[in-house]
Parts: structure tokens; sequence; C-alpha cells
């Protein structure tokens, strides 16, 4: 059984805790903090990584806890 890459949206923090704040502000489904891909470099190693149809819900989630984020983009991950 192959596994195929799947387009996921990809936000990459300036600080750990902005990443740990996402996580906390975020429900379940939302997505998952993981290790930032090779593809895309950001400061504190941690990035959000989630189903590209849920950008808008997570800009709400980062703008009404003042979640600080570094880059937004969409990148095929397995």
């Amino acid at each position: 059984m192959t596994r195929k890459k799947q387009p996921k949206l990809v936000i990459t923090f300036p600080t750990t805790t902005a990443a740990m704040a996402m996580e906390a502000a975020c429900e379940s489904g939302q997505g998952r903090l993981i290790p930032i891909p090779r593809e895309i470099s950001g400061s504190c190693g941690l990035a959000w990584c989630a189903e590209p149809q849920l950008e808008g819900v997570l800009l709400q989630v980062m703008a009404k806890n003042n979640i600080e984020y570094q880059e937004k983009r969409v990148i095929s991950l397995y």
C-alpha cells in the first residue's frame, strides 16, 4: 500500500510560545503541531498542519487569540 502526498496548510510561527498557543486555542480536528517541513524555514522549529479548507477558521482563531504567525502555505505532505 503506497501513501500519497496530500495538500496541507502549513503555518509557521516566530516563537515556540506562539506554536503552543495555537495548539491550546484550536479544537480537536483542526490540525496538529508538526516539525517544520524541509520545504519551509521557520525560526521556532514547529508548524501547524491542517486541511487547506480550514484556513479561514484558523486565521480567525489566531486573530481572536492574538497568535502571531510567520508564514502560511499549502504544500504536499504525507
